[in-house]
């Protein structure tokens, strides 16, 4: 019996992760994120051995994740697929279940670090701390909310960009 289950990001399958055990989670958004052909045909075969469960979150863990990534501006720079897939580990820990994020991409080991749930890299270093992030404008500096519609600054009319900033 494993007491390990691995949450799969797409860079899990692009970056050549192994499947040492059965118990192996996705969500269906990730599956359609694998697109070069050994990835695909890795992924495929995963899904046929059964070694791979796509799984989707209840909408309580969905909308316990969107309020995190609101505070932390995560929200700013996570896809929709990258939700459901952190959403999806919420869900399994609260679930009892040993839990273990495999992923490249910055921005969900963030948020992972933040939920506090254990991640690992594939090919990546990982993150060094905990950020967060805003809209500033690069003109006059003023700092807007993540829901802020436009891309350019209504003081000064120069363009808005996303920066991270250190948590505390």
């Amino acid at each position: 019996m494993y007491d390990l289950y691995y949450v799969l990001d797409a860079s899990a399958f692009i970056n050549g992760f192994e499947l040492q055990n059965p118990n192996n989670f996705t969500v269906s958004e990730i599956t359609e994120e694998v697109k070069d052909l050994k990835s695909r045909l890795v992924l495929n075969q995963a899904i046929e051995e059964e070694r791979i469960i796509i799984r989707e979150p209840e909408i309580e863990f969905v909308q316990e994740l969107d309020g995190i990534i609101a505070d932390s501006g995560d929200d700013l720079r996570l896809s929709e697929p990258d939700k459901k897939l952190l959403a999806l580990a919420l869900d399994l820990v609260d679930s009892g279940y040993n839990v273990k994020v495999m992923t490249d991409d910055y921005s969900m080991q963030n948020v992972l670090k933040i939920i506090g749930i254990p991640y690992g890299s594939i090919i990546t270093e990982g993150i060094k701390g905990v950020y967060n992030w805003t809209k500033t404008c690069e003109g006059c500096k003023k700092d807007y909310p993540a829901d802020y519609p436009f891309d350019d600054c209504e003081i000064c009319g120069s363009k808005i960009f996303k920066r991270r900033i250190k948590n505390q």
